[in-house]
């Protein structure tokens, strides 16, 4: 019976609900605009909808099927804590796709996969990731998406420790199911967002920027959903762009249709990805390095190699911050292309 599962459920509901709220009541006005993408009515949408199953547990009725009256299967409503209808009354449509989901969530589970570092014709590649403790909650990423071209990854789970490590696990292991059968980051976000939820095992939330990087073209087309916005500096330039975010933050809100946006690079354009353990950390004052002073140290070296860019910012955040240890994960990632 669903109900033999009610303690789990709730214990997930709760924790979650308390993620949620810590963050809209003590996340500061520019990181909250980053996140959600939008006004927090997104959030509170998905918040009346973990109170409306809260409530559903204390008088029984969550995961009570409409159709026959009876409770849903357990692996169903973990999945799924709103579902209420059971599978045998679905179309042949719905059944398939559910299906998929179970199948996708016993992969997610089982399987860890390894990070490896692509070789991209015309391109420079370099990451550095460091927890914050033995495991973090920073991830980074490569792989192709259906048609061959080749997929970026950098995503940041709200927390660190083992419980934020296991989650990027996960989503690891996710992307790589679900980009070589996609063909746009849009495509595979929305799956993601739909997999995580309502899923009672993942009770966080989860900033993610994905790419598709056409070598051929030297075009990105990218989701940011909730992630810092990655910085581009154009060769010369003595500006930079940022690419802001075009959806909200996996996990956070019900209705989830991410904006795809797409650049063009040319020779010696180079781009940073980051996690904001590179932007918050503190001085003595208090005071934060922050995304201005990123981006000046990038934009002033962004003639070197990239290795060369990504040793220089870790040495400058770690002096701004008096070589303390950190207090959040630190990952980047930096692209150029080449003459």
């Amino acid at each position: 019976m669903a109900i033999d599962i009610y303690p789990q459920v709730k214990e997930a509901l709760k924790a979650k609900q308390k993620q949620i709220t810590e963050f809209l009541e003590t996340a500061a006005p520019a990181a909250k605009e980053v996140c959600l993408c939008e006004d927090e009515s997104c959030v509170e949408e998905h918040l009346h909808v973990i109170e409306t199953s809260l409530e559903k547990i204390e008088d029984k009725t969550l995961g009570y099927c409409v159709v026959c009256h009876g409770y849903i299967d357990p692996s169903h409503l973990e999945m799924d804590y709103t579902a209420s209808v059971c599978l045998d009354h679905y179309s042949e449509e719905e059944r398939r796709r559910l299906e998929s989901e179970l199948e996708l969530s016993q992969i997610v589970q089982r399987a860890l996969l390894p990070q490896r570092m692509p070789e991209i014709s015309g391109v420079e590649l370099a990451a550095f990731s460091r927890p914050s403790e033995i495991i973090g909650g920073d991830y980074f990423d490569f792989f192709n998406f259906r048609d061959g071209a080749h997929g970026l990854v950098i995503a940041d789970v709200s927390g660190h420790g083992v419980s934020a490590g296991m989650l990027m696990s996960s989503l690891q292991t996710a992307l790589r199911t679900m980009a070589p059968e996609a063909d746009t980051p849009a495509e595979v976000l929305e799956r993601i967002n739909r997999f995580y939820l309502h899923n009672i095992h993942f009770s966080t939330f989860v900033t993610v920027f994905l790419a598709r990087f056409d070598p051929a073209t030297l075009s990105l087309t990218y989701v940011n959903a909730g992630h810092n916005p990655p910085i581009l500096h154009r060769r010369g330039s003595e500006v930079v762009d940022w690419l802001k975010p075009t959806a909200p933050a996996i996990g956070l809100v019900e209705e989830f249709h991410p904006r795809t946006e797409s650049i063009m690079f040319t020779p010696g354009d180079s781009l940073l990805l980051y996690t904001d353990g590179v932007t918050e950390v503190l001085d003595t004052g208090n005071n934060q390095f922050g995304q201005d002073n990123l981006a000046e140290l990038f934009r002033q070296n962004a003639q070197l190699k990239v290795p060369d860019i990504l040793q220089l910012v870790r040495r400058s955040v770690s002096a701004f911050g008096e070589n303390k240890p950190l207090a959040d994960d630190v990952t980047m990632v930096a692209l150029k292309v080449l003459d």
